[in-house]
């Protein structure tokens, strides 16, 4: 996105009169990022609902060959094709200082050995979105990027609900039958699929912003019709809730109002999930006014989970660490609790899995890294129209991620693609405050 991102280094390329005219349009950057950016979104593994997960199961061979190869591409692209101001742009104190609990966090943990491998799945999938970013020479080449996969992931997802209902949609016979035909398309469950259609949503209004009018219109209404099928009612409303703080201040020239509304409307979600199991009042008050009210199980597996890190409250307890093992196989269930927490996953809570794996200060570092530097980034993006555009769809994503980060866990979740678009979300917002974005980069 900007001559700066590959610059000169295309000219590695050259050598062939059909190469040159190649990489005279930034074609070969384009096409990779494409790929990429397509392959970490529907995984090597879609429609295995049952299967290995799409975050890339350390046991599972194809995922293991498949993002190793996956990395690979992407370091070379990266270190042969952007220019390294680029790359230097991306590195964050706040990140490294995150990454830095992660590797604590990771040692925390009875075999260190077998968390790295998780670890280095997120770590490729990271590297795989920075070549994503920069890559593409202008804001056309990054639109190309989006309509391919974009459609890639509608065109399958559709095509499963249409011809391959069993897999692409919940059954009765599954584990969780609740969801029985509710639409998860290539996805493994629909609360993936939900959040990544919600972002194609804000991909599409994106394109339209920018001209490309039907491309545009048809990912996005794709897109909320998927959304609408999932059965995720926190997903169909905090969409367009995102899509307003983040427009409608710029449409009236208030877009300074930007970090107040989207830290009011964080703070206001917080309050309204953790804050009625935390907080004495507003929980006695929920337990008054509904006492049923529970975020389908949720709150009493977030009061379980805040007893706990209250116990290890610094370094928590390490990486992918504390649901389905022992600590909690072992610890007391009340007869009286609304959910039997043995059997859970992870905490429904991207913050309390933080705090849990890593720790309160890392939760602190992560709250800083995730909402306020993106919110610094927005308010500092030079204001070009092509700039202006890709930073209020950055944003979306951002802030739409973290309002379902208190009633789904993503954060860290290897090659999870929801995390993958935050992550891609995050680092945009970084690259589009220092780098100016031309809608077509001169020939």
């Amino acid at each position: 996105m900007g001559e700066p991102m590959n610059g000169v280094a295309e000219e590695r390329w050259s050598g062939s009169s059909f190469v040159k005219r190649m990489t005279a349009t930034g074609q070969p950057s384009t096409v990779i990022a494409a790929a990429l950016l397509t392959v970490l979104m529907i995984s090597f593994r879609p429609f295995q609902p049952s299967g290995p997960e799409l975050t890339g199961s350390g046991g599972d061979i194809v995922n293991q060959l498949g993002f190793g190869v996956l990395g690979a591409i992407a370091v070379t692209s990266l270190l042969t094709l952007v220019d390294r101001r680029v790359l230097v742009a991306l590195l964050s104190p706040w990140w490294l200082l995150l990454f830095g609990f992660l590797a604590i966090a990771t040692l925390n943990t009875p075999v260190p050995t077998d968390t790295m491998r998780t670890v280095a799945f997120s770590i490729i999938g990271i590297l795989t979105v920075a070549a994503v970013l920069t890559l593409p020479r202008d804001a056309d080449a990054f639109s190309r990027v989006i309509v391919f996969a974009g459609f890639v992931i509608l065109g399958l997802s559709y095509f499963g609900v249409i011809a391959m209902r069993d897999v692409a949609v919940h059954q009765a016979y599954d584990l969780e039958s609740q969801h029985a035909g509710l639409w998860r398309g290539v996805f493994t469950h629909k609360n993936i699929a939900g959040p990544m259609m919600a972002g194609l949503s804000f991909a599409g209004f994106y394109l339209w912003r920018r001209g490309w009018r039907w491309s545009g219109a048809i990912m996005a209404l794709l897109a909320m019709i998927f959304v609408f099928h999932t059965g995720s009612k926190t997903t169909t409303a905090t969409v367009p809730l995102a899509g307003m703080l983040i427009v409608l201040p710029g449409i009236f020239g208030l877009r300074s109002l930007v970090p107040v509304l989207v830290i009011s409307a964080v703070g206001a979600l917080a309050v309204a999930t953790l804050g009625i199991v935390f907080i004495g009042p507003l929980k006695d008050m929920a337990a008054t006014l509904a006492p049923d009210f529970t975020y389908t199980g949720r709150t009493p597996i977030w009061d379980f989970a805040g007893g706990m890190i209250v116990q290890k409250p610094f370094f928590g307890y390490g990486f992918e660490n504390f649901w389905l093992t022992e600590i909690v196989f072992t610890s007391d269930h009340p007869f009286d609790r609304a959910w039997d927490i043995r059997g859970t996953v992870h905490g429904h809570n991207g913050y309390i899995d933080l705090a849990l794996g890593m720790g309160l200060p890392a939760l602190g570092v992560a709250i800083i890294t995730f909402l306020l530097v993106p919110l610094r980034d927005y308010i500092r993006t030079p204001l070009s129209r092509e700039n202006v555009f890709l930073a209020d769809f950055f944003m979306m994503v951002v802030t739409f991620s973290l309002f379902n980060a208190f009633l789904e866990s993503f954060f860290f979740r290897r090659a999870d693609p929801v995390w993958m678009l935050f992550v891609m979300a995050v680092f945009g917002l970084r690259l589009v405050a220092r780098f100016k974005v031309p809608a077509q980069a001169i020939r």
